[in-house]
């Protein structure tokens, strides 16, 4: 046993130091970002001093698909735009094949009755997916600039008006919003998944529009100009992530763009966890798309350095939970190493980078909360536990990468929404449920896995790794756990 890890000492050390060394890069840059973000705070929360000289024609797109409990919300809202009717048209690309298509056909013809300038649009086939609906509405579209919302949204009245003073020239593709939460405070998940996505549009949307680097728009809450979208070829649907394919297209384009971060639009979270890993697992598998489509063209461009780097790093985010089952799975070799070299994992050295690393994500959350003037301190433990819950979905991307390597094709699925704001609202009773897949089973043998590093780590005093492999079970846990408990709840409640 002894020679067996005098072979595998150089490589392993090395392939530590390495994943040491991406970590330690994505944090950094982390840190850099919200440097960044922070010296821009005040955008987040004041009116921008913009105004409007001539209103120009504008067409709002709803993509829908079977979102039977949120289409009137959405289609209402958007009807209440503060916009001129003469200057405002109106589109519902709905791919509905159940139900849902009779009320959206009910609602709009009532709105059109009104004097309203909407039209419902409905396709025999839904080639393309979303990204082939808002290419078909596009180009029947009149409206020189395309507001699009997906059907968990609902814009304010003012949308349109705040929006629209952001393209001041005429090289401007896109202007996205900041999203808000309708659910934040429905369960433990939703409050989860908002300070997620408050880190990035507080701090990595902010940062990246404000420095002038590449930034996405995230398929919703947003208006673009239709001649751009036209000039980067259109919606394309070979990438499950249809809006971060466009926005790099434009941007390579020579286009720019805007962020509107004191624009809020308020969305409903996933309540569901097979739901809300499925989106992640979607957002996943896109982004590794883009990132191999994009990056040796970003690289053969002649922009600055900085842009380069910083795009490949944006594209490559979920890139971080490679790089964390790397650890899981070192681990119990460095202990096995440590054995027959006792210095070798000495807090002073790399445990130094391992603390910093163990904190950094929750610093990140917390100087977003902090940003948009959130009890940051209150909800300190649970934005502590934001960062163990993100190792938890480390195989849900892992799938996704292998998905891309064996070259098969899935489906873009859409995320279920069930119209929750209140918390003593009930969903289990309602359609349109992801089911468990047995990945569960794999995340629950990880979780074990690293409970028995934590006991070899524990038995060593190198209670370093006990405490971070513990928290890696932790996330596992609580994903799979909780997955599994809300599959179970499901099966025992009636079908309505």
């Amino acid at each position: 046993m002894g020679d067996l890890l005098n072979v595998l000492l150089v490589p392993i050390v090395t392939i530590y130091a390495l994943v040491m060394a991406a970590l330690i890069v994505y944090v950094t840059n982390y840190f850099y970002l919200a440097f960044l973000g922070w010296k821009q705070r005040d955008s987040l929360t004041q009116p921008a001093n913009r105004r409007l000289t001539e209103l120009p024609r504008v067409t709002v797109q709803l993509p829908i698909y079977n979102e039977w409990y949120v289409a009137v919300r959405l289609i209402e809202a958007a009807a209440a735009l503060d916009y001129p009717r003469d200057l405002l048209e109106i589109q519902v690309l709905d791919d509905s094949t159940d139900d849902t298509k009779s009320v959206v056909a009910a609602k709009v013809s009532q709105l059109r009755a009104q004097g309203l300038n909407i039209h419902h649009i409905c396709r025999a086939e839904r080639i393309g997916f979303k990204a082939g609906a808002l290419e078909e509405g596009r180009t029947k579209s009149s409206g020189e600039y395309l507001a699009i919302f997906d059907a968990d949204f609902v814009p304010p009245s003012d949308f349109l008006r705040r929006t629209l003073p952001y393209f001041d020239h005429d090289r401007v593709a896109f202007v996205q919003a900041r999203w808000g939460h309708l659910n934040r405070d429905y369960s433990l998940l939703t409050f989860l998944q908002s300070l997620s996505l408050d880190a990035h549009f507080a701090i990595d949307q902010l940062a990246r529009s404000s420095a002038g680097y590449f930034f996405n728009f995230n398929g919703t809450a947003g208006m673009w100009r239709k001649s751009a979208i036209e000039d980067a070829g259109g919606w394309r649907s070979d990438t499950l992530t249809e809006d971060l394919d466009l926005s790099y297209r434009v941007f390579l384009r020579g286009w720019s763009a805007r962020y509107a971060a004191e624009v809020e639009v308020p969305g409903e979270l996933p309540v569901s966890f097979t739901a809300y890993r499925r989106q992640q697992h979607r957002w996943a598998r896109g982004g590794f798309e883009c990132a191999l489509r994009y990056i040796p063209v970003i690289w053969r461009t002649d922009l600055p350095f900085s842009h380069k780097w910083q795009a490949t790093l944006h594209l490559t985010g979920y890139g971080l939970h490679f790089l964390t089952l790397a650890l899981i799975c070192l681990y119990p070799l460095l202990l096995a190493l440590a054995r027959e070299y006792p210095t070798l994992l000495e807090p002073i050295g790399i445990g130094l980078f391992m603390n910093l690393l163990a904190v950094a994500p929750a610093v990140y959350f917390a100087i977003a909360q902090k940003m948009l003037r959130r009890r940051w301190l209150l909800n300190l433990p649970l934005v502590f536990l934001m960062s163990v819950f993100a190792s938890g979905l480390i195989l849900n991307t892992l799938r996704a990468a292998f998905q891309i390597l064996a070259r098969r094709e899935i489906p873009f699925e859409r995320t279920p929404k069930y119209g929750i704001t209140r918390r003593r609202q009930n969903w289990n009773a309602n359609r349109y449920h992801v089911n468990v897949d047995l990945l569960i089973v794999f995340e629950i043998a990880l979780a074990c896995l690293n409970l028995w590093t934590a006991f070899l780590g524990w038995q060593m005093d190198h209670f370093l790794i006990m405490i971070y492999a513990i928290l890696f079970a932790v996330g596992l846990f609580f994903v799979s756990g909780f997955t599994l408990l809300q599959a179970v709840s499901r099966r025992f409640t009636p079908d309505p």
